[in-house]
């Protein structure tokens, strides 16, 4: 078992960046309220878009901002924001209709008053972080990911838990909020016993799903977990531990593989869809497609090998070539093929 993310196509997300655009959705739906008014106002809302603009590249064309320039820059693009939600109110209360608004327009207006509510929070208590950030404002679905790893430490998109055994790999929990894999355990667990009709032999797992309940759930039912026992490390370590936690490690990096397949080759390293719905269904079929690719690669080779057998002239070059193998290891057959 193990636990990775499926990062979303967007930009990486800053406070200035996000602050910039919000306010520049906000200009033009203040130019399609002010329209439907048809000059019932004496003068159109003041947004000082171009001065705006001017504060924000500013500060955005730098290669290296400071703390208290890039405090400055976000103070500023705060107050234009809250001008123009504020400027929205005054229309809406003067006649126009939010009902002119397409869908998009109205989410994204909604989308900005949320982001301007999180980010003035930030300002004001001089946090980094804050409960379900909004990161993008065409998918503000999606949530940002402490994994915690070289070069990415935090990611942007679906955090996933899966499990494979049989080369296959199963898909068991998917969820745009950052959680603990370590509580899905039990229900990997009981999913695969109804999947198989019975416990596995054997569990190989990362450090974050080996807590003292999860060791006692397993031992009750006489599942062995792979890793070391809690409390102090032994100081003389026998050769056969050693060969045995070298072989639960290999075992386990099948799991690594799926994931590592999964995003090379069936892109769940971008997730291209912009919608919720569709995002989490674009990365169950790539699941569904990897499994496919198996099962399909397995029906080849035993094809291939069967119609090699029935081949009359090459019945004596397929004698010899079988010496060569130990068909009780599996991986063999396909270098026999």
């Amino acid at each position: 078992m193990d636990a990775t993310c499926a990062p979303g196509d967007i930009a990486y997300p800053t406070d200035l960046e996000l602050l910039n655009q919000g306010r520049k959705h906000t200009e033009k739906i203040i130019d399609l309220l002010y329209e439907q008014l048809n000059g019932q106002l004496e003068k159109k809302p003041r947004t000082y878009r171009e001065v705006a603009r001017k504060d924000y590249l500013e500060v955005a064309k730098k290669r290296r901002v400071s703390q208290k320039d890039r405090r400055k820059a976000i103070k500023k693009q705060l107050q234009y924001v809250k001008r123009n939600l504020s400027h929205i109110r005054q229309l809406i209360l003067s006649g126009a209709n939010l009902e002119n608004l397409t869908d998009r327009q109205y989410k994204m207006l909604l989308v900005v008053a949320e982001i301007y509510r999180q980010q003035l929070w930030l300002y004001e208590n001089q946090k980094q972080s804050i409960d379900d950030r909004i990161v993008s404002l065409n998918q503000p679905h999606i949530r940002p990911i402490v994994r915690g790893k070289a070069g990415k430490a935090v990611e942007f998109g679906a955090k996933l838990s899966a499990s494979y055994f049989d080369g296959y790999v199963f898909l068991d929990h998917i969820s745009w909020d950052n959680f603990n894999e370590s509580g899905d355990f039990k229900a990997q667990v009981e999913a695969y016993k109804n999947y198989t009709g019975y416990y596995p032999e054997s569990i190989h797992v990362d450090k974050i799903y080996r807590t003292r309940e999860n060791r006692a759930w397993c031992k009750e039912r006489g599942i062995v977990m792979s890793g070391p026992p809690l409390g102090r490390p032994k100081v003389n370590i026998s050769k056969e531990e050693k060969k045995q936690a070298l072989e639960s490690e290999r075992i386990r990096n099948c799991i690594e593989g799926k994931f590592g397949q999964g995003k090379r080759r069936f892109s769940l390293n971008r997730v291209m869809t912009k919608l919720p719905h569709t995002s989490l269904t674009a990365i169950a079929i790539t699941f569904l497609v990897m499994n496919l690719s198996n099962y399909l690669s397995r029906v080849f080779c035993a094809f291939l090998c069967l119609s090699l057998k029935k081949t009359p002239f090459l019945q004596f070059y397929i004698n010899e070539t079988y010496k060569k193998y130990d068909f009780n290891q599996p991986q063999l057959i396909f270098n026999f093929a």
